[in-house]
């Protein structure tokens, strides 16, 4: 299996050491492209079953996970399976849950937490990370 995506196609992002992770919000129809291997969902309800292994992290919308212990597991998770399979992170919209998950993934790769909500707003989506405490949550979260 080819461990790579387009990085041009829309949602695809690039970590600093060349992993990469599509973020998407799950409100809208599943892009064309190869499937993902993993997937991490983050909403505040249990997603519906899809053809691929996953794990969902209970985190409501606006707000932070309600196990932050659980949620830097998984996010370490995604980050290491991304430098051998597709990982896909998503939320219902797309931005703000997905985006604090993807600049995680930046600050696993390396990269300051101020850093990394900055790599994703360009890379990703300048909606990305959406509240102040999703902001406070990346700048804090251990590496």
């Amino acid at each position: 299996m080819t461990t790579t995506w387009d990085p041009a196609a829309a949602g695809v992002l690039r970590l600093p050491s060349g992993r990469l992770v599509r973020g998407r919000g799950l409100r809208r129809p599943l892009p064309e492209g190869p499937a993902p291997a993993f997937a991490l969902y983050l909403l505040g309800r249990e997603p519906s079953a899809v053809a691929w292994e996953s794990r969902w992290i209970h985190w409501p919308d606006f707000r932070l996970p309600s196990d932050r212990t659980a949620a830097s597991e998984a996010l370490r998770e995604a980050w290491e399976r991304a430098g051998t399979e597709r990982v896909e992170i998503a939320c219902g919209g797309g931005y703000g849950r997905t985006g604090t998950a993807l600049a995680c993934l930046a600050v696993l790769d390396g990269m300051p937490g101020r850093e990394a909500v900055a790599h994703v707003r360009r890379h990703y989506s300048p909606r990305a990370v959406e509240t102040p405490w999703q902001r406070r949550f990346v700048h804090r979260f251990p590496a």
